[in-house]
């Protein structure tokens, strides 16, 4: 899973939940406090803040402009003191964590932000940062009257209405102001160039949007977006792409943020280490199993390599994916039922294939998670991709997620009882805004995703427990091959060789997978395997301590309830909380 975030460097996070009629006083007094930061952040991500709950943004847009990450981190500063102020004199034990989530939070955030500003030119993808504007507003779950504003945008991003200037010109003009430096770097040549090999997939989804949902008269606003992004696109082609640099590495500085951000406190060789160690063991207890499924389907090899190959063959039509993924989301449904492993909602889950714009915009399968804030009965959204774009615009079809073995873990991973579970729960039975917002990471969401496989795998057919373990194979990989090749240890053709051979990926899941981590998010994709050990730790650790008071629906439940704490303060919370109450 990842997140569809238009302004990572502000916000890493979903925002907050509405609070229930039977919200504790501690809860009310730090969703006060949140308010402090959340007012920053809505103003300087509008689009962000609307989409994921906040109501009132609806017709806002983010402007880009020279000043803007100065400004940014000056009123975010000012919230800064605030919070501290108030941490040194709260008494409530809650309420004083949760200050302190929002502090640890919006420190990193500045130092991002400034980081960047220092160390990087300012480009922008204008036509993702427009689709995504556009896409928040248009979408079957989100209520009809709210959908006009989205011509609003429309108009202010083409720089129609009074008091707005195209967002295009603004791009140009804060990057031209950022290339006068030049000690800065620029943005990795491969990133300038899917961009612009993507850009009519955007353009297009913008369009098709506008006209699924029958917006009046955008036509001609729409026209006019349309010759932006065309001229945009030949500035990026004339300016941006000669300064683009070859070598996508990110500045040691820059990377440890990312790091951080992603909620991993290990060291770039503390992971090498241990995903290393973690992808040999995984290897090893998938070859027997492989032996396994080969017999089971008269397969002609046993190498693990070649048992997924054979699995991978048999694809499903474009009909018959939805029902099969459905169909599995049912049988693990009723598994968890019986084994009283997590307490399920009546509701539905929602799973969906991509547009091809959506694809352009996050090429993983992924989560969009639901507003936490105002929530009106919208749910969170399984999608699967239906291809991303390689070297030159070649198009690109994933065999990994489209055949009946993998629909186990997918679904597990994204749905239930993975994040679907995850982020709906906070909808349903409410948590803290600090937790639902500042203490997100990749982390502590990645680290239940994957620990959901693996509680699920003991119930997986054969075939699908090989596609299960392979899959962890990749997390693995991930693990090493991000930091290793921000060291310069691998180059991206060789990490494209482990992950198509070893791991068994298709070319377009190595390609979306190598691109991750040299510009799309270096540092987030360790954070998958990172979580997870830290998951199967304390689970491990709290059944040594409880014995056979240990219930593991009971387990499961007060996770989710937590909402989304960094895994050292759910550690605490289960050590202090779940485990003396028994």
């Amino acid at each position: 899973m990842r997140f569809r975030l238009l302004i990572p460097v502000l916000m890493s996070a979903v925002l907050p939940a509405q609070a229930p009629p039977s919200e504790p006083a501690w809860v009310t007094a730090s969703n006060r406090n949140a308010q402090i930061v959340l007012q920053v952040l809505a103003r300087y991500a509008p689009e962000n803040a609307a989409s994921l709950g906040i109501r009132g943004l609806d017709d806002k847009i983010s402007i880009p402009s020279v000043d803007r990450p100065v400004l940014f981190r000056r009123d975010l500063g000012a919230a800064l003191k605030t919070l501290q102020a108030k941490a040194a004199t709260e008494q409530d034990p809650l309420v004083k964590q949760d200050l302190e989530i929002m502090i640890e939070d919006t420190d990193r955030n500045i130092r991002a932000s400034a980081a960047n500003q220092k160390l990087l030119l300012s480009y922008a993808n204008v036509g993702r940062i427009v689709f995504g504007g556009i896409h928040g507003l248009l979408d079957d779950q989100i209520d009809e009257s709210r959908r006009p504003a989205a011509l609003v945008r429309l108009k202010r991003y083409a720089g129609i209405e009074p008091g707005y200037t195209p967002t295009t010109v603004l791009a140009e003009t804060v990057w031209r102001e950022s290339a006068k430096d030049p000690a800065k770097l620029g943005p990795p040549k491969s990133e300038v160039e899917q961009d612009l090999a993507q850009i009519d997939q955007y353009t297009t989804g913008i369009g098709l949007l506008l006209e699924k949902y029958k917006m009046k008269d955008y036509q001609s606003a729409y026209a006019k977006l349309r010759d932006q992004l065309t001229e945009y696109e030949g500035f990026v082609r004339k300016e941006v792409l000669p300064k683009a640099r070859e070598d996508f590495r990110l500045p040691p500085e820059l990377y440890q943020i990312r790091l951080e951000n992603a909620g991993v406190d290990f060291t770039a060789a503390e992971l090498v280490q241990l995903a290393h160690s973690g992808f040999n063991e995984i290897q090893a207890e998938m070859q027997p199993l492989a032996v396994k499924v080969a017999k089971e389907h008269n397969f002609p090899s046993s190498d693990y390599r070649d048992v997924v190959r054979a699995l991978k063959k048999d694809q499903l039509t474009a009909d018959s994916t939805m029902p099969v993924y459905h169909k599995t989301l049912s049988d693990i449904e009723a598994i968890i039922k019986r084994e009283h492993l997590v307490t399920l909602p009546d509701r539905p889950a929602i799973v969906r294939i991509a547009s091809a714009a959506e694809t352009a915009e996050q090429p993983a399968p992924h989560m969009r998670p639901p507003p936490l804030l105002n929530n009106h009965g919208e749910r969170g959204q399984f999608v699967l991709p239906g291809g991303t774009t390689g070297a030159n615009g070649k198009q690109l079809k994933y065999d990994d997620f489209t055949f009946a073995a993998a629909a186990w873990t997918l679904t597990a991973h994204e749905a239930r009882p993975g994040h679907e579970l995850q982020f709906d729960t906070m909808v349903e039975r409410g948590v803290s805004e600090a937790r639902a917002i500042f203490a997100f990471n990749s982390t502590n969401a990645e680290g239940w995703g994957l620990y959901s496989e693996w509680m699920m795998y003991p119930y997986m057919p054969d075939d699908a427990k090989l596609i299960s373990l392979q899959l962890r194979l990749l997390r693995a990989a991930r693990a090493f091959l991000d930091p290793e090749l921000q060291m310069g240890k691998v180059t991206p053709a060789q990490a494209m060789q482990i992950l198509q051979n070893d791991v068994v990926l298709s070319e377009a899941f190595a390609t979306e997978e190598v691109d991750r981590f040299t510009f799309r998010s270096p540092g987030q994709a360790v954070s998958y395997y990172d979580g997870y050990l830290r998951m199967r730790q304390l689970r491990a650790d709290t059944e040594k301590a409880m014995g056979s008071k240990f219930n593991v629906q009971r387990f499961h439940d007060f996770i989710l309830d937590q909402g989304l704490l960094p895994p050292a303060l759910l550690r605490k919370a289960v050590t202090e909380a779940f485990v003396p109450r028994g």
